[in-house]
């Protein structure tokens, strides 16, 4: 008994499909993931570098004879180095920090630290002091995302407050002084809309300049400038302002010691541990 004999197309047929499943079985398989799924409203969009697109805010810089006579800074080295906002010691004959009542370490702008109107990249002021604090850690490149927390510790109408923040996005502050249009000048900055002030602590926040904006993990990610109180604004420089200015001052960052996360329910114990030790000081022009 012989076996059957098949058709011819069903023979041919089924040695295309052989071969057919021979070439998909060595195909390279390096399909992508799933795309991760939308930023939630808390997390916000990853910030897009600085621009010459990003919007532009004109606030009004304070006359020397005029402008607010305290602010603060805060410590990026053990040996007594600060931050602070330029525009906030501009002027001064001298300029102190409040360790506590009646007593004030003195204080200079380091010889690296050009005023703005001698072409400085950032409205940041690097102060030197013979003693120093524990130094806040920097944040280390973090990338930056739409509606992420800020808070601001310092000494706002002179006394001590803080305010928690919502990232809004890059824009660039100009800063314009009334009668010296040569001296206006732009940087770019991060804009954070107010979420939350100290309890009755209204009115006026200019000497909040100074201050550090952190993160909610503790790290310096700018440094406070201004305000936009009918729109509920606050400015603050760019963290890549913040890693110049350390750079500049030749200042290596702190290390970030392990702490517990800055939450909207501790930011004021939080505010006031870092002035106790004097991490965040007030700082007054004489």
């Amino acid at each position: 008994m012989g076996f059957p004999r098949f058709p011819d197309w069903l023979v041919y047929g089924a040695v295309v499909g052989a071969l057919v499943l021979a070439a998909l079985g060595r195909r390279e398989h390096a399909d992508a993931p799933q795309a991760p799924p939308p930023p939630s409203s808390e997390e916000g969009a990853l910030l897009a570098p600085a621009s010459g697109f990003d919007p532009a805010k004109v606030v009004k810089a304070p006359e020397a004879s005029n402008r607010p006579t305290g602010g603060a800074a805060f410590s990026v080295g053990d040996n007594g180095v600060w931050l602070t906002a330029r525009h906030a010691v501009a002027g001064c004959g001298r300029i102190a920090l409040i360790e506590s009542p009646g007593r004030a370490a003195e204080a200079r702008i380091a010889d690296n630290g050009l005023p703005p109107e001698e072409g400085s990249p950032s409205d940041i002021a690097v102060l030197v002091t013979k003693g120093g604090a524990p130094a806040l850690p920097i944040a280390a490149g973090a990338s930056l995302r739409a509606g992420q927390r800020g808070f601001h510790p310092g000494f706002p109408q002179g006394r001590a407050g803080e305010l928690t923040t919502r990232l809004i996005g890059r824009q660039t502050l100009v800063m314009r002084r009334t009668g010296h249009p040569s001296t206006n000048r732009a940087e770019p900055v991060l804009a954070w809309a107010e979420a939350g002030r100290t309890d009755r602590l209204g009115g006026d926040l200019s000497t909040l300049a100074g201050a550090p904006a952190l993160n909610a993990r503790g790290e310096v990610v700018g440094v406070t400038l201004a305000e936009a109180p009918r729109r509920g604004r606050l400015y603050t420089t760019t963290p890549e302002a913040v890693r110049e200015a350390m750079a500049r001052a030749k200042v290596t960052p702190a290390p970030r010691a392990p702490t517990d996360p800055i939450t909207v329910e501790n930011y004021g114990r939080a505010a006031d541990g870092l002035r106790r030790e004097l991490r965040v000081a007030q700082l007054i022009c004489l």
